[in-house]
């Protein structure tokens, strides 16, 4: 945390009065940051119409009144390659903040605040995929090293799982057997026609497209797997 809010931070649930405040926010938020322009919006756009939206999980945040975070929650879940066994975890994503209040406690307060519910909910884990450079600080491990994989057995480097119930990923591991392999399944509503996207973009005010070097960054860590 570099700096201090300026008023008082409040966390509530979101309502669906608040989605379009929602999606203008995360537009904001994540503009030209990982490509010119971006879809964030409209994903969360998606996730509030599908029927893997977690809206007992799904909080904004505010100061004096003022939207300047949000945090959405889908389901997700874990299949153990040995037993076949699921798991019912949760994934957050989008998680924005207004730029001009980024790096003064309010995405760490809204996973904090959420992580204390997912776990009174009995989740085995939160499972997302995104920069470990935010979310180790916050507890979250990556996957290789909890045996979670994607579909295919890959480990990408923005697979981070947050353990959730205490001894979960090796309770099913005697002292002869290794850690059993579990798959991170999440919803498939993060897969969609990018002309959609656009289409949809177009129904905001328009904004310049352009290229920056978060994008390279970005380039290059959703192409990095841990071996």
């Amino acid at each position: 945390m570099s700096g201090q809010l300026p008023g008082k931070l409040s966390i509530r649930l979101e309502t669906e009065a608040d989605h379009r405040s929602v999606e203008m926010l995360t537009r904001e938020a994540f503009w030209n940051l990982y490509r010119p322009g971006c879809d964030e919006h409209y994903t969360t756009h998606l996730i509030h119409g599908h029927d893997d939206y977690l809206p007992d999980l799904t909080f904004v945040a505010e100061v004096d009144g003022e939207l300047v975070g949000s945090i959405v929650y889908t389901r997700s879940f874990l299949v153990n390659e040995q037993t076949g066994q699921r798991a019912e975890t949760a994934t957050f994503g989008p998680l924005c903040v207004h730029p001009a209040w980024q790096r003064k406690g309010v995405g760490a307060a809204l996973i904090q605040h959420t992580k204390a519910l997912a776990t009174q909910k009995g989740y085995a884990a939160i499972a997302i995929l995104g920069d470990p450079h935010n979310y180790c600080k916050h507890g979250f491990q990556t996957g290789r090293d909890l045996n979670v994989c994607m579909s295919g057995g890959r480990y990408p480097l923005g697979l981070l799982v947050l353990p959730l119930r205490q001894g979960f990923f090796d309770a099913s591991a005697s002292a002869s057997e290794a850690p059993a392999r579990w798959t991170l399944h999440i919803s498939p509503v993060f897969e969609f026609d990018p002309a959609a996207a656009e289409a949809y973009d177009a129904r905001f005010p328009p904004r310049e497209k352009r290229h920056q070097w978060s994008q390279d960054l970005f380039s290059m860590l959703v192409r990095s797997v841990v071996e």
